[in-house]
């Protein structure tokens, strides 16, 4: 498959899976835990709209540059080190959080904060216990080097540039 096919194909694979993964975490759990909600905070769109942009940004990375998904089964065949991954190594999970907070004010439910911190928790564990292992086995020194110079969650106030090679 050529790279116009390749890239295509997984940007129509991100247009299915992030919606979902968003709708899951922003609309279906909280009104299923809280039940009815209501927009009172409508500034708050404003910190919505950041936090999906910095998501969707990092899901288009995967797409067109690591040809894969932000989903587990079908993650990037490429090492992403473009965007905003020159300076987090987990920017996609910095955007969904702010997308959380945003959501919270927007809202007006501190539980969704305690959401944010749930999924906090749990994307942390998988992070360290899962992702990084195996993008280690799979990708070798190139992420070794990028790990010795992104941090996983506080992002750098320069970006980082690779090697030629992992661009």
């Amino acid at each position: 498959m050529n790279l116009v096919m390749t890239r295509a194909f997984a940007l129509i694979r991100t247009l299915i899976v992030a919606p979902l993964f968003v709708w899951l975490w922003t609309w279906l759990l909280p009104r299923w835990v809280l039940g009815p909600l209501r927009v009172v905070h409508r500034e708050a769109w404003i910190v919505v709209a950041i936090g999906a942009f910095i998501a969707g940004w990092c899901a288009f990375e995967f797409a067109w540059r690591g040809h894969g998904t932000p989903a587990p089964m079908d993650p990037p065949r490429r090492l992403v080190v473009s965007g905003l991954y020159r300076y987090v190594r987990n920017p996609m999970y910095v955007g969904f959080g702010i997308l959380l907070i945003g959501e919270a004010w927007l809202i007006g439910r501190i539980e969704i904060i305690y959401e944010m911190l749930i999924a906090l928790a749990l994307v942390s564990t998988f992070v360290i216990v899962y992702e990084e292992p195996a993008l280690r086995a799979k990708f070798g020194d190139d992420y070794l080097e990028y790990c010795r110079n992104v941090r996983r969650w506080i992002p750098r106030l320069t970006p980082w540039y690779s090697r030629p090679h992992l661009e």
